[in-house]
């Protein structure tokens, strides 16, 4: 049986460490007046590793539908991939040493959430590393030229990165819906954010 708060198997955080959320729902949070400009950098960083992994999803599906010739592929497709990977990663290790701290010690009754938030972060960390792999594979078969080769590496690139984007989805939304709340119910003075 999956576990409900496993990254791939979750559709929400529990309710009990929603009660925030609930006080301040989505739908206030771009007109709050706690909504300081730490916050917005941070929501737009989350809306942009949305949108380039969306890019990346329409680049390989553009290469694979014959749009991009593969000769042409790899040059554009590595640097990108690279550039997501990196931002992410340093993303995350930017949450993890400096801002989660922060929140736990705010709000103790959300130390379960922020405990799975960081275990998302190792989740997302190994499946970057596959990524990775099959990214340089699939480039390594773009070198050699073979057809078939490059069709099966595509298709592992493509489940590999699949499993990370929809993972990282997930964790996004998750993320925001605990962390928001608590910026707007305190501001970010307060909490020593600004």
């Amino acid at each position: 049986m999956n576990d409900p708060l496993d990254i791939d198997s979750r559709q929400d955080l529990p309710q009990e460490w929603l009660f925030l959320l609930r006080e301040y729902p989505r739908d206030v949070w771009l007109g709050h007046g706690n909504l300081g400009p730490l916050t917005n950098f941070w929501l737009n960083r989350h809306d942009g590793f949305r949108n380039f992994g969306n890019t990346l999803i329409s680049m390989l599906r553009q290469f694979r539908e014959g749009q991009i010739p593969p000769e042409r592929f790899g040059g554009m497709f590595a640097p990108q991939l690279q550039h997501f990977l990196t931002e992410l990663h340093n993303h995350h290790m930017i949450e993890d040493h400096h801002y989660f701290p922060v929140f736990m010690e705010a709000e103790k009754r959300l130390l379960p959430g922020f405990e799975l938030l960081e275990n998302d972060h190792e989740v997302i960390h190994h499946r970057i590393e596959t990524v990775i792999g099959s990214a340089n594979e699939l480039i390594g078969q773009l070198q050699e030229g073979d057809r078939d080769a490059i069709r099966r590496a595509s298709d592992n690139y493509a489940a590999t990165s699949d499993m990370l984007l929809m993972g990282l989805k997930r964790h996004l939304a998750d993320e925001e819906d605990l962390i928001v709340p608590i910026i707007l119910s305190r501001g970010e003075s307060e909490l020593g954010l600004s």
